[in-house]
């Protein structure tokens, strides 16, 4: 018997808010230097020391908004050594990352131009761990102030005449860990203190992220909302999936066996209980929703590729982190009542990374291809489902095989996103739009992107070899759309009306 699904398209619910769908760029390896700045001097084509390939290819995916400058390296970061002149600017060693020596080329004005060449929202996470209240606030200062004072003139003299728009800052990053070793009572009365002084200059209107759990610790969520719930707009939560054991052996991004596939599955759908559980905390304390959760760090996290610095955290990307990102794509449109922005890690060159660079030649992962052919999903209207989907076996144990999401955009073109997790088994669906009535009438199209090996993925070499193509396997029967989903595939199909 085929799966089936009622997608109710009269019953639209909330917004899928586009911000699910942002990125994260740490100072970390080769993701700021060499992935996204290689200097004006370059013989790389760039735009002011942003390099266009990179640019064209992350504009393609409509990128509504990206976090910067970390991570564990935010909590470590002095803005004002990123300013002025770049010969002149103070050098520090990254001891987060590989101990390497950071020139703070890439800076605050940097990463502006970055997201005005982008047009994608600025997200910028605050140093509490080692910096100060006066250090935070000048730097709000210094972006956002459009009147007299010492930080608006700095700014001037540093070339830039009118403030920047700045609407997402977080206060501190993992300060449970490499941001401090918090415990959450201390950290809830350090963010009520420091966010008092992230103040609205003019228009601008700063959104709040308080820096949330690590995975299940549901404590720290309920210590944060009860004690500083009302001075926050988001609250963060980081979740990686990782295969193996986080310190004795993550796993490969290649040549892994069929337990650690199922394994990378079961984790990546962990994502859905983890935001309900804590979903569930801040309805106890915001019944109204309005802070949003800020699921700023997730994705995949392998053990980094051989022969490459291990500070680095550089690994390939396959079939499997497509799934992987489709998987959590699905989970948190389904939450879009609560989960207002995520934030994959990371862009370029990093852990789940879009791109992936060596010197001038760049590639689009697997995980770049979901991103792409998912964007239709931005700031459209979610559309509940009800599904009866079989099993994913493997050696006794059960997951659901498929998961799907759907959503209607502003123009009433309805997708719908699929995922088979199964590595060996072909799914066959129905699926039934109920309150459309002119289906039968309707253009449907599709892509898939899916592969004939588990770790089938991109090189140099063959940058092309697991990209998206048509989807041929969806049609029209008795009144619902009949569709044949290969082994580990992904699929978006387009319902026009």
């Amino acid at each position: 018997m085929a799966h089936q699904a009622i997608i109710n398209v009269d019953m639209p619910k909330d917004i899928i808010n586009r911000n699910i769908y942002g990125h994260f760029a740490e100072h970390l390896g080769r993701c700021i230097y060499e992935g996204i700045w290689v200097g004006e001097d370059s013989p790389i084509s760039n735009t002011k020391g942003i390099r266009n390939d990179v640019l064209a290819a992350l504009k393609q995916l409509q990128i509504p908004v990206l976090r910067w400058p970390g991570g564990c390296f935010a909590d470590e970061y002095h803005w004002k050594d990123g300013i002025g002149p770049r010969d002149e600017r103070k050098r520090m060693v990254n001891t987060n990352w590989g101990g390497v020596i950071e020139n703070n080329h890439f800076g605050t004005h940097e990463f502006m131009l970055l997201c005005e060449l982008l047009e994608c929202e600025p997200y910028i996470c605050g140093n509490v761990g080692s910096g100060t209240v006066q250090e935070m606030s000048e730097w709000v200062e210094y972006m956002t102030f459009d009147g007299e004072s010492p930080m608006a003139d700095w700014r001037r003299d540093n070339g830039r005449a009118e403030p920047w728009k700045l609407k997402y800052f977080g206060v501190g990053n993992e300060n449970w860990g490499c941001g401090g070793n918090m415990r959450p009572e201390y950290y809830a009365d350090l963010y009520r203190q420091y966010q008092t002084y992230v103040r609205n200059y003019g228009d601008n209107k700063v959104y709040k992220i308080a820096g949330g759990a690590n995975t299940d610790d549901y404590n720290w969520t309920e210590v944060l909302m009860s004690n500083a719930g009302a001075y926050m707009d988001g609250l963060s939560l980081h979740y990686y999936t990782v295969p193996g054991d986080f310190f004795l052996g993550k796993g490969s991004a290649l040549g892994f066996p069929e337990d650690e596939w199922f394994m990378t599955m079961k984790k990546a759908l962990y994502m859905d209980e983890l935001i309900t559980k804590h979903s569930a905390i801040m309805d106890k304390y915001d019944p109204e929703k309005r802070v949003g959760l800020i699921i700023d760090e997730w994705g995949t996290w392998y053990d980094v590729e051989p022969g490459t610095n291990p500070g680095f955290l550089y690994q390939q990307n396959t079939i499997r982190d497509a799934l992987v990102a489709g998987l959590h794509l699905n989970i948190f449109h389904h939450h879009a009542d609560r989960v207002q922005m995520t934030n994959i890690a990371q862009t370029v060159n990093v852990l789940q990374a879009m791109i992936l660079t060596e010197g001038q030649d760049m590639l689009l992962t697997p995980t770049y291809h979901v991103f792409n052919m998912f964007k239709v999903h931005q700031d459209a209207e979610l559309l509940p489902v009800a599904s009866s989907f079989g099993a994913y076996e493997y050696e006794g144990h059960r997951l659901p095989q498929v998961t799907v999401s759907a959503s209607r955009n502003s123009a009433g073109a309805i997708h719908i996103s699929l995922c088979n997790i199964d590595h060996q088994q072909k799914a066959d669906l129905k699926l039934e739009l109920r309150g459309m009535d002119a289906l039968h009438s309707a253009v449907v199209s599709g892509s898939i992107i899916t592969a004939d090996r588990m770790d089938a993925h991109n090189t140099f070499e063959h940058p092309n070899a697991v990209q998206p193509a048509p989807f041929t396997g969806v049609a029209v029967e008795q009144g619902a759309l009949a569709v044949q989903l290969p082994p580990m595939s992904v699929v978006t199909i387009s319902v026009q009306p």
